[in-house]
Parts: structure tokens; C-alpha cells; sequence
């Protein structure tokens, strides 16, 4: 793992908030030192990387994702230059397992955060359809460790262990499901749950984040007071209460729009498009290939991902924090680890009516924001020496994104580039 004090030169850069045309990065002992247009200063330590016609963009951050106990959750998303992941349920077992592996691997691996294992109750999601799809007995053994909160006065109790280092969550995910945008009827915790896990995340200093993908059930998560929503809905169109009640709560939106195309199958063509590309397939496992390239088919007839596009654009325009997160998991068809953050982008500017920087800025640097990640996010002094180096312009192409020349972790080079 070596290289950690380097500068690039003669590069752009999009520092997550502003486009430098011609400058260079340093960065030192894993951390970036400095950055600014022009021309490096002839003692800049290290070696000097000349790099024109490229473009460095911070480390991307996968928002919202699923790893399991798989590895290649990790090591294929830092080949896509997402430089951290952000796990939104997961057994304890496998949250500290992938912590170890981001903390040893640097090279190889994303860095690691997660939610732990989510608040759930018992026949409510994902539980129902994880058993219904998966009938093995790990998965049955699994499933039993997950909580089964039957009234508010556990909410504390739950909170707490997740948050501690037995737990290892960095923040705290609500399931927030009836089923309507999917055609079932699913058991989703009391207001009066939900309402106390939040108030005791927010007692912790957490970020409270929930699931929903039906509009009826966003607003009720809205009026709540959560932090922010882990997908849109695709069930109903957007209306001014969804758009005033965001307003009103402050809260973010990370849509999951490849996923919602896959419920819908509206997104197939898309995902076979990027599962294709050669910048995509040389870097995917067969297995997550032939799963990008299938559909999830998962909704009600009425169900669309136009809801979600609309939604989106409505919510930007009136100053919505929307940030990036795939929703990869490995089963999880119509999606890969890494290759879905970068389609997801894609959508932002082809559907939602986003600048590729407002795209890139959604994966990056806003995401940090909102999760208060304050060590991240941006080419900027003093920050993490997360980088990714791409031939091409993304700053006007968002397609620009995936080729991908180089990787640095906290400095540190991925192994392949």
C-alpha cells in the first residue's frame, strides 16, 4: 500500500463544489495538502503525476447499499471509484466483519458505515420477503437476530446497543413498509415507534434514516421528523404535501431509481446498457453481470418509475438535498455494487433534470453533508486523500464518470490501477 505522498498535475478538477480547469492536488501522508489551479510548487513532496485531459473528482460515496457478509461489496465498489459504502441493514456479525476488511485493505477495499441491523418488527419488512425468496436455514438463522420491537419503550434499549461498538452502526435505519407501492400487505411499526427510535437517535447525536416505498408512508416518516428518506416512491405521483412536508422537516432524498426501474422493469433497458459497457463488464463478477442485467418486476400495475423521476426533479428544484445511493445487494436484481452508482448519476441528469456537477455533487459531497461526514466528500486541504481519476470531462458528461484511470483511498492506490 504505498504511494500515500504524490501530487497529479496538469488535471481538472471538480472539487465537489467548483471545476478547476487546469490545477493539481497534493496529497500527503493520505491526506490531500493542497489544491489549486495552476501549476504545482517545484518542492511539492513526493512523486508528480502529469495527467492531462483527465479529471479528478472526489472518492464517490455510495449512500445506501447492502454488503452482507460479501466481500466484493467492498472490492468492487472501490474499482468504481466509490471510496466509501454505507450499509443499510446488515447483521451485527457482518457489519464488524466488513469493518475489519475496510480498515485492513485500503487498497482493495471501500471504507465501511452502516446502519447495523435496521428496526424491525416481526412479519414486517424486509423480513417477510426475505423468507418468502430465501428458505435456507442461514437466512432463517439470520433473520432471528433481528429486532422484533413491539412497542416504544424499546426504542431506547434498541438505539442504544445498535449505536455501541457492540453494535457498530454509525446511524440508525427505520422500516417504514405497508406494501402498497408492491402489491402486499405488510405490518409496519406503530407512529408511536417510529416516532421514539428518532427521538433517540436524535438523543445519541445520530442520523435516523427510513424506508418507504409508497408515497402514504413517506409522509407519515416526514411528519415524524426523519433525517432523511432511502428511496422515493413509485406509487403515486408527487404532490405539493410531499414537496411542503420535506420543506418542512428539512429532511434529504436518496431515490434508488435504478432500483425503482427494476421494480417497475421500466429500467431494464438502462441497466443492461450500463451492465454492457465495457467500462462496466470488465469490472463486474459474472454473478453481479447477469444480476444487473435482470429486473426485480416488483410492483403494482399502476406503479412507475416517472413517479420517481418527477418527484426527484420537483424536490431539486425546491431545494431538497437528493444524494446518491444504489441499493446494491448481491441477490438485488437490476443492480452491482459500484456500477448502479454511476447509472444512478446518469439518471440525475438524464431524467431529473440535474447538471452532471450537481450529479457528481449528490455522490460526493452532499452525501458527506448530510451524514455529517466532515472528513470526506471533497478535493479540499485537510481532507481524505479520496480521489478518482478520470480521462475526459464528467464536469459536462456524466457518462465521463466511468472511465476510471485510478483510485486512491486515503491516498492510498487500488490495487488494478
Amino acid at each position: 500500500m504505498a504511494l500515500t505522498t504524490f501530487t497529479i498535475s496538469d488535471v481538472r478538477i471538480f472539487t465537489g463544489k467548483e471545476a478547476i480547469d487546469v490545477g493539481y492536488v497534493t496529497v500527503k501522508n493520505g491526506t490531500i495538502s493542497d489544491v489549486s489551479s495552476g501549476s504545482p510548487p517545484p518542492e511539492s513532496p513526493g512523486s508528480v503525476l502529469s495527467r492531462p485531459g483527465h479529471t479528478v473528482i472526489p472518492g464517490l460515496i455510495d449512500a445506501h447499499m447492502h454488503a452482507q457478509g460479501n466481500d466484493l461489496a467492498l472490492t468492487q465498489s472501490l474499482q468504481f471509484g466509490v471510496t466509501t459504502v454505507q450499509d443499510m441493514h446488515n447483521e451485527t456479525a457482518n457489519v464488524h466483519k466488513m469493518k475489519k476488511i475496510a480498515a485492513a485493505k485500503k487498497d482493495e477495499a471501500s471504507d465501511f458505515r452502516a446502519a447495523g441491523v435496521a428496526a424491525t418488527i416481526e412479519g414486517g419488512w424486509p423480513m417477510a420477503v426475505v423468507l418468502a425468496i430465501d428458505k435456507s436455514e442461514q437466512t432463517a438463522a439470520d433473520v432471528a437476530t433481528w429486532p422484533k420491537l413491539k412497542s416504544p419503550a424499546e426504542a431506547e434499549a434498541y438505539v442504544a446497543f445498535n449505536l455501541s461498538p457492540a453494535g457498530g452502526a454509525d446511524f440508525i435505519k427505520l422500516m417504514h413498509e405497508s406494501g402498497s407501492a408492491v402489491g402486499q400487505s405488510m405490518s409496519k411499526p406503530s407512529l408511536d415507534i417510529q416516532k421514539a427510535l428518532i427521538k433517540a437517535t436524535h438523543e445519541a447525536g445520530r442520523i435516523a434514516v427510513a424506508h418507504c416505498f409508497g408515497r402514504a408512508d413517506t409522509l407519515e416518516m416526514l411528519s415524524l421528523g426523519i433525517d432523511g428518506l432511502a428511496h422515493t416512491f413509485m406509487d403515486e405521483p408527487v404532490t405539493e404535501e410531499i414537496i411542503n412536508e420535506y420543506k418542512k422537516s428539512g429532511a434529504w432524498c436518496n431515490p434508488t431509481l435504478a432500483l425503482l426501474g427494476s421494480f417497475t422493469t421500466e429500467g431494464e433497458a438502462l441497466a443492461n446498457r450500463f451492465a454492457n459497457d465495457e467500462r462496466v463488464k470488465g469490472k463486474l463478477a459474472a454473478t453481479d453481470h447477469a444480476t444487473m442485467c435482470r429486473c426485480m418486476s416488483f410492483a403494482t400495475a399502476d406503479a412507475t418509475v416517472r413517479y420517481a423521476y418527477e418527484t426527484v426533479r420537483r424536490l431539486k428544484a425546491e431545494g431538497v438535498p437528493i444524494i446518491v445511493g444504489s441499493d446494491a445487494v448481491g441477490p438485488g436484481l437490476g443492480t452491482a455494487y459500484g456500477a448502479t452508482v454511476h447509472q444512478e448519476m446518469y439518471l440525475l441528469v438524464k431524467e431529473c433534470g440535474f447538471s452532471p456537477q450537481d450529479a457528481i455533487r449528490s455522490a460526493t459531497t452532499l452525501t458527506a453533508k448530510v451524514f455529517g461526514l466532515k472528513d470526506r466528500g471533497e478535493v479540499a486541504r485537510g481532507l481524505k486523500g479520496d480521489l478518482v481519476l478520470v480521462e475526459g470531462n464528467p464536469v459536462d458528461d456524466i457518462e465521463a464518470t466511468l472511465n476510471i484511470k485510478s483510485v486512491w483511498r486515503d491516498g492510498i492506490l487500488a490495487k488494478g490501477f
